[in-house]
């Protein structure tokens, strides 16, 4: 009898080893190597003069020019912050992911968009986490309609592909991924085969038959979604639910979209009758802004298409030890370490002795440099300890030599500066053609002593 072959793999990422590790060496994991026996490959029947067979219906090369291209079909969901992120609206026959922490309302979201879908399609809401009874009494509290909602609590992937031939469904959610199994596998629920499987079989009811579907996937304690990394390559649409379980906010954003960009947001709020729009976010991170406080200051970030105006906090303190602590929440820290240094070669001011602490209220991740210029005024703010006017906004992005840079969408930025309320806005000298809103004050600086001097003065 042949010895069965076994492989190793990553819980984390799902790269696959010949021996156990302690480490992974894909993701740098520890602890997170296991054993299963490897699949058997299924080979191709040969004929008798040695040559493989091929199948009906085998799928041969096309020349490009020969394939017929039409325009996605899209459709809105009823939430137009969701239709924003997935591009204007979901696709059909996509196949879409979305992730999030438990309690952080992807559920929530899923059954409250099947209210409005359910008026000119059939839907059918798989879970395996709630039974049919649970999923009434939340679908009551949210308000949603039963016309064209049909409901089925099961595990099983075959039996689940049987009711979606039998209903025929345009759009099929899946609550979560890693509850369904495959039966002809030996593995679990939940690991790297069984989630890879199952979402392959997803994936060919999308593209093949034209179905909708959403996925719903955790989130472990890296914010990666859980089990295989894979799992996103798989899939057209990755978004990801972010907040903090502090706030009733939540931030709704794209990781991936084959259809769309992947820098739209859409922030929702948590109610009792579950997540209601925030047409407008920039007046929500801006919402108990404190004045006349030194170490702070507003940019404004654009997100996807909208511009959207957060508040970055800075703290500096003396240092008890001969290394200063450095913490920093909403921007890059790499980046936030490189204008420390700006600050005090190009500046003048020696923060090397201090302790630097740096935010972004709200819970907003801001990854452009267009924050640079908020950055360095909110850190110059705290360490002279004198306050940035409240109706002052800065843009820009800051270089090694401590010149001030242009950044995109400069126009657009300072219209929404100026609908918020804000008199003054500082931006970069060399911008080109700025055509400033009434009743704005433009500071143009060339680089970071000009900004000191005009701002904290």
């Amino acid at each position: 009898m042949a010895k069965s072959k076994t492989l190793f793999f990553c819980t984390e990422c799902g790269n696959e080893v010949l021996r156990w590790q302690g480490q992974c060496p894909a993701c740098g994991a520890w602890n997170t190597i296991v054993e299963r026996p490897a699949e058997p490959k299924s080979k191709a029947p040969r004929s008798t003069s040695g040559r493989r067979e091929v199948a009906v219906g085998f799928a041969r090369p096309r020349p490009i020019r020969e394939v017929e291209t039409t325009d996605e079909l899209r459709f809105e969901t009823g939430m137009s912050e969701l239709d924003r992120v997935l591009g204007g609206g979901a696709v059909k026959g996509s196949l879409v992911l979305v992730g999030g922490a438990p309690g952080i309302g992807k559920s929530t979201l899923m059954l409250q968009i099947c209210d409005n879908l359910c008026r000119f399609c059939n839907v059918l809401y798989v879970s395996g986490e709630e039974s049919e009874r649970q999923i009434k009494l939340r679908a009551e509290r949210l308000q949603v309609r039963g016309e064209g909602l049909y409901v089925l609590t099961e595990t099983n992937l075959e039996n689940i592909l049987e009711s979606v031939s039998e209903l025929k469904p345009d759009i099929l959610i899946v609550d979560s991924i890693q509850t369904l199994y495959n039966g002809d596998l030996t593995t679990s629920p939940g690991s790297v085969g069984q989630v890879k499987d199952c979402t392959l079989a997803l994936m060919n009811l999308a593209k093949s038959q034209g179905v909708t579907v959403f996925v719903i996937g955790h989130v472990n304690k890296e914010g990666s979604i859980a089990g295989p990394k894979v799992l996103e390559h798989m899939v057209d649409c990755v978004l990801y639910f972010e907040g903090e379980q502090q706030t009733t906010y939540r931030i709704l954003r794209a990781a991936k979209n084959r259809f769309g960009a992947t820098n739209e947001i859409g922030v929702f709020e948590m109610a009792d009758t579950g997540l209601t729009e925030v047409p407008n976010p920039s007046e929500m991170l801006l919402e108990g802004r404190p004045t006349d406080t030194p170490g702070t200051c507003v940019t404004c970030a654009m997100e996807g298409v909208r511009p959207v105006l957060a508040e970055v906090q800075a703290l500096l303190t003396p240092t008890s030890s001969d290394r200063p602590r450095r913490m920093v929440s909403g921007v890059d820290f790499n980046r936030t370490m490189l204008l420390l240094a700006v600050l005090e070669k190009r500046g003048g001011l020696l923060v090397h002795s201090c302790d630097a602490y740096v935010n972004v209220v709200g819970g907003l991740e801001l990854d452009e440099p267009a924050v640079d210029l908020a950055t360095i005024i909110a850190l110059a703010s705290s360490f002279r300890d004198k306050s940035v006017p409240g109706d002052l906004a800065a843009v820009g992005e800051v270089g090694l030599t401590g010149e001030v840079r242009s950044v995109n969408n400069l126009n657009q930025r300072l219209s929404e500066v100026r609908r918020l309320g804000f008199a003054k806005c500082v931006i970069p000298a060399r911008c080109g053609k700025v055509i400033a809103p009434e009743g704005l004050q433009l500071i143009k600086v060339r680089n970071i002593r000009e900004v000191l001097s005009a701002v904290l003065q």
